[in-house]
């Protein structure tokens, strides 16, 4: 390094800049991998913000003439001057990363403005619906906007707040659904498919992991394409230590177009995977999951006692056997031993499924007796040295807990376990009361789902929907908590939200879902659109959109059948100059309402009064008027936040002191404008 370091120095003389610029270039080659998951950190990718004025020293793109199939033209300008002339806006550019900068005037018609990530952003919210069918619950959040920037101002408003993290991004197979990267579409001949694929990954994943609890975790679904990768890219940002587990899920069967496939000697695609990562082992110590159960059919030979009330057991085939109802189904049914000295009695297990399923007889009277039915197990180590006679059995108690135990003919103590502990309503697609076993990382049977999976919500959307129960599922199993907070920010037609929100109606939770998604147009779309003189922006591009024509409808549907409460916004970017005047707080006014929880109306206005006081929180802005804010704040009870601007410190810790106890007071704009500055600092 001695000898890069005199270079560098001998370059800094000659010139100054050229030196700085080398000396940054040599920083990030010695920050990168070389091991492990290595991949190219691609350019910061940039969202084209349609519809905005353009203003003063942005950024922004040149348009292709309306109608036209000319390729957009990528470069990057920056707005120096704006004018004027004959009633039209004429914006004077120069050009960005150019040696030789080109300039030019454009109206502004033919310019959009764009939004790199690695510029300093301060976003704000833009309510375009609200649905309120229970006042007393919570509100869940659907945000238009690119994933990035809305994950940015969720550090603002849920840093370490989210308990789950749901997403199911693209899964970049390169197929006629690629995904856009920098407004380009991603298809299987582009050499940096992957490595593309995983910058865009990694700059979104490490910020979700600042939104998480400590005893939060995240939930990827992916395809076979980029499991392998992303797992890898999930190790480096949460930790080997923190991986948790990776479903399999059968999302299909080899049915179908696919047998012709399998028959042929092809292994066909039956499943997907879900990886699943924690923030910290906090998600195992403090968080309760719940074990999930799928039903089987099949009948378990290790039951074969019946247990009576005075202490002896007997075998449980005898008492079908005995049992007249039973009895003649067993015989109708030929299952009775042909020879031997049993020869006409009930041939007992290997009959049993045949039974179970031909016997309503049958299956009633192993549901009225599943506390008679049992097997043996180990005994607890405290029951080895009690007193059990052979052949029969007695309640040990222990822990607090009781045991049956039993001995054998050759002395050993056993426990004897029910069949009532094994059955239970099962967790499959269709649930029913029977035997059940403990799901593990194989997920079986959610192709059912998927054959209905286009009806859920009342809106067809074709692009690699997920089924409710899957989301329902992982949720009740990671933290099924009645008041977590999820959070999706590749949420497509809003699955997560639809089942959140059933999850609620089902068991009176106030879980709150945080959905966002893009109003992205299909390719073909896009092509139509465009021929026809369209461009993103006008009301007929957007209203074809993924949010305006897939989302929102569907979620309103589903907020309706669940009487949920939910709040739909746009992002926007304001200015930094407008938020330090007060002259943006219509829209910082949704991030404090999401910040104190949710609940409740929205204050967007304080009018002469200086201050109002909502259901989760309060706003001051003349603090002449402080005292009547804090009594007011006293007053309402379930207010976590008092939201304080001034830019005088002192007179911020003399409110601070008249607030009640549990009310959490937040400086502004001070707050907001210093978050939204530290995280431009993040390496992209």
């Amino acid at each position: 390094m001695s000898r890069l370091t005199e270079l560098l120095r001998q370059a800094r003389k000659v010139d100054p800049q050229l030196g700085a610029d080398l000396e940054a270039e040599v920083v990030e080659l010695i920050k990168r991998r070389t091991f492990g998951l290595v991949f190219e950190p691609h350019q910061p990718e940039a969202v084209e913000l349609p519809g905005r004025p353009v203003r003063r020293g942005d950024k922004v793109r040149v348009l292709p003439p309306r109608g036209t199939a000319v390729q957009s033209d990528h470069r990057l300008w920056r707005a120096v001057r704006v004018e004027r002339v004959n009633g039209q806006r004429v914006v004077h550019l120069v050009e960005l990363d150019a040696d030789e900068p080109d300039t030019r005037a454009e109206i502004e018609d033919a310019l959009v403005v764009v939004a790199e990530f690695r510029d300093r952003i301060y976003p704000g919210l833009v309510e375009t619906g609200r649905v309120e069918h229970a006042p007393s619950k919570p509100f869940h959040t659907v945000i238009n906007a690119e994933n990035y920037h809305a994950l940015e101002m969720l550090t603002y408003t849920h840093q370490e707040s989210v308990d789950l993290i749901y997403i199911d991004p693209p899964y970049n197979t390169g197929g006629k659904f690629a995904w856009l990267y920098n407004d380009d579409y991603v298809d299987a001949d582009d050499d940096y498919q992957h490595s593309k694929w995983l910058a865009f990954m990694d700059r979104r994943l490490r910020i979700a992991r600042e939104l998480l609890k400590p005893s939060g975790a995240i939930m990827v679904s992916i395809g076979d394409d980029e499991q392998h990768r992303l797992r890898m890219l999930m190790e480096q940002i949460f930790g080997v230590e923190n991986h948790v587990a990776q479903l399999a899920v059968e999302m299909s069967t080899t049915s179908g177009p696919k047998t012709t496939n399998a028959q042929q000697g092809t292994i066909v695609k039956n499943v997907e995977y879900v990886l699943i990562y924690r923030k910290s082992p906090a998600f195992d110590i403090e968080v309760r999951h719940t074990p999930l159960y799928d039903g089987i059919e099949k009948w378990d030979a290790n039951y074969p006692l019946w247990l009576n009330d005075d202490g002896t057991t007997e075998s449980l085939y005898q008492r079908l056997d005995e049992e007249p109802s039973v009895r003649a189904d067993i015989e109708r049914f030929e299952l009775v031993r042909k020879t031997g000295k049993l020869k006409g009695t009930f041939i007992g297990a290997p009959g049993m499924d045949l039974l179970l399923s031909a016997s309503a007889a049958a299956r009633e009277f192993i549901l009225s007796n599943l506390t008679r039915i049992g097997r043996t197990d180990t005994p607890p180590v405290s029951g080895r040295s009690v007193d059990v006679p052979i052949g029969r059995w007695v309640e040990h108690q222990t822990d607090g807990r009781t045991y049956r135990l039993t001995r054998s003919g050759k002395g050993k103590v056993w426990q004897l376990y029910t069949l009532d502990r094994n059955y239970r309503l099962s967790d499959d697609y269709l649930p029913r009361f029977g035997r059940t076993v403990i799901r593990g990382d194989l997920w079986r049977g959610f192709h059912s789902d998927m054959g209905h999976v286009s009806n859920e919500g009342g809106v067809g959307f074709a692009n690699g929907k997920k089924p409710i129960r899957l989301i329902k599922q992982l949720v009740k199993w990671a933290n099924n908590s009645p008041d977590a907070v999820i959070l999706d920010f590749f949420a497509g037609s809003g699955t997560t939200a639809h089942a959140v929100a059933a999850m609620n109606a089902e068991d009176g939770g106030s879980r709150r879902s945080i959905i966002v998604t893009n109003n992205e147009l299909s390719k073909a779309d896009r092509k139509v659109l465009a021929a026809a003189g369209h461009r993103a922006g006008d009301p007929e591009w957007e209203a074809l959109g993924v949010f305006e024509s897939k989302t929102k409808p569907r979620l309103l549907n589903a907020f309706s059948e669940t009487a949920a409460n939910a709040e739909f916004f746009n992002l926007t970017y304001e200015a930094p100059l407008s938020v330090r005047h007060n002259r943006a707080f219509e829209r910082i006014a949704p991030m404090l309402w999401l910040r104190a929880g949710s609940r409740g109306r929205i204050i967007t206005e304080l009018g002469d009064a200086g201050w109002d006081v909502a259901e989760a929180y309060g706003v001051l802005t003349d603090l002449d008027r402080s005292s009547q804010f804090t009594a007011a704040v006293a007053a309402t009870e379930g207010v976590v936040n008092a939201f304080i601007v001034t830019d005088d410190d002192s007179a911020f810790q003399m409110v601070c002191r008249e607030l009640p106890d549990g009310v959490s007071p937040v400086r502004l704009y001070e707050s907001y404008l210093q978050n939204f500055e530290i995280n431009t600092g993040r390496t992209l």
